[in-house]
């Protein structure tokens, strides 16, 4: 996966397939709430796989049930597609806890 940051046109396309997800500069952002702590806890682990797997990470804030992601690849000073496919795993860890 590239670490190229994507042109405006790239992030626009990418962010139409991400509707819970807003931009905020160079930054993709999603809050979320779950059922209960353990539950975002569980969500939390596994998107901490696949961060893992990408090496790309999070920031992630944990309040009770509200999960906050934050996603932009710092090296690149902006949005790459790694962004965009970890915002996809965190939407499907977030399906499959609820």
């Amino acid at each position: 996966m590239s670490r190229t940051r994507l042109s405006e046109d790239q992030i626009t396309a990418a962010l139409a397939e991400l509707p819970q997800w807003t931009r905020t500069g160079e930054s993709l952002t999603r809050t979320a709430e779950t059922a209960s702590f353990p539950t975002a806890i569980k969500v939390v682990d596994a998107v901490a796989e696949q961060a893992e797997a990408l090496d790309h990470h999070p920031d992630i804030d944990i309040r009770w049930r509200t999960l906050t992601f934050v996603l932009s690849t710092h090296s690149a000073g902006g949005l790459t597609s790694l962004d965009f496919t970890l915002a996809h795993l965190i939407d499907r860890a977030l399906d499959d806890a609820s």
